[in-house]
C-alpha cells in the first residue's frame, strides 16, 4: 500500500510538473500587465520592481534573483542599471529579451503588446492563437482610448499650449498634442545654471506648464515652474503609482487628464 501511495504521489509531482504554467519575470509593471494580458492562463507573471520606484535605483533582492533563475523569459526595458549583475547572478540560461523604447502613448503601448505577442508566441506556440485574440481585444482598447483623448485635446487646442517637459515624459506630451519647447534630464543631472537657463527659455516661449515624471523626483520641476510662473504637472510612468491608475490604460488616462484639466480654464 506504501509503495502503491508512493508512486501515485511520483505521478501527480510529474502531471503537476508538466502542467505548469511558464513562469515569466518582467522587471517592471508596465510589462507585466502587457503580459499578463496577452498570456492570460497560460502564464505566470512576477514583476521586479514597484511602481513607485525609479528603475535605475532600485536595490535588487535575493528574491529577485531567485525568480530569475526560475524564470522561462525575462522582460526588461534598458533603463535597469543593475540587469547583468541580476542575470550574472541568476547563473541560468533563461532568455532574456531587451524591449527598447517607451510605452507611455497609446500608440507605443499597442506596439509593445505586439512584440510581447511575437515572443510568447515564439516561445509558447501551442498558445499562439490565444496570445494573438488577447492581444487584438485589448491593441482595440488602446486605439479607442487614444481617439478619445486626442480628440478632448484638439478641441482644448492644445497645440498653441507651450511647455517645458523632463524627458521620460516628452512623448506622450507630443503625442496629445502640446507644443514642447525644452526638455530636462533628471533632477540628479541639473544644477542651478540649468534651472535658470530652463527658466528663461520657459519665459521665452510662454510656457504655461512643467511637466515632471513622479519616479524621477518633482522637487526641480516645482522649483522651474515657480521661477516663471507655470502649472507644475506630474505625470507617471508606470501604474500603480498614483490614485487611479491600476493599469496602463488608467495611468494614460489619468497622465492626459492632468494635462488637459491644468489649461482648462477656470468657469
Amino acid at each position: 500500500m506504501r509503495k502503491l501511495l508512493f508512486v501515485c504521489v511520483l505521478v501527480w509531482m510529474a502531471g503537476s510538473t508538466a502542467l505548469a504554467a511558464p513562469n515569466v519575470v518582467a522587471t517592471h509593471a508596465v510589462f507585466a500587465e502587457f503580459c499578463e494580458i496577452v498570456g492570460g492562463e497560460h502564464i505566470e507573471v512576477l514583476s521586479i520592481i514597484p511602481s513607485g520606484f525609479c528603475p535605475a535605483h532600485y536595490d535588487l533582492r535575493p528574491s529577485d534573483v531567485r525568480a530569475v533563475a526560475r524564470a522561462d523569459l525575462v522582460l526588461y526595458s534598458g533603463i535597469e542599471v543593475w540587469m547583468d549583475t541580476l542575470i550574472s547572478a541568476a547563473g541560468s540560461d533563461t532568455q532574456v529579451v531587451r524591449l527598447r523604447g517607451s510605452w507611455n502613448t497609446p500608440d507605443a503601448a499597442a506596439d509593445k503588446v505586439g512584440e510581447i505577442t511575437k515572443i510568447l508566441s515564439e516561445l509558447f506556440p501551442k498558445h499562439a492563437a490565444s496570445f494573438a485574440d488577447n492581444a487584438r481585444a485589448y491593441q482595440e482598447k488602446l486605439a479607442t482610448l487614444a481617439e478619445d483623448l486626442q480628440a478632448r485635446a484638439e478641441a482644448l487646442t492644445v497645440a498653441d499650449v507651450s511647455v517645458l517637459c523632463i524627458a521620460w515624459q516628452e512623448s506622450f506630451v507630443s503625442w496629445l498634442g502640446f507644443e514642447v519647447a525644452a526638455t530636462y534630464s533628471p533632477p540628479e543631472s541639473l544644477t542651478l545654471r540649468d534651472l535658470q537657463r530652463l527658466a528663461e527659455k520657459g519665459e521665452q516661449a510662454g510656457a504655461k506648464l512643467v511637466v515632471d515624471n513622479l519616479q524621477s523626483g518633482v522637487g526641480f520641476g516645482g522649483k522651474l515652474a515657480a521661477e516663471f510662473g507655470a502649472v507644475h504637472v506630474v505625470l507617471s510612468n508606470f501604474p500603480g503609482a498614483m490614485p487611479g491608475t491600476a493599469t496602463v490604460i488608467d495611468l494614460l488616462s489619468h497622465n492626459a487628464e492632468a494635462l488637459l484639466w491644468a489649461i482648462t480654464p477656470l468657469e
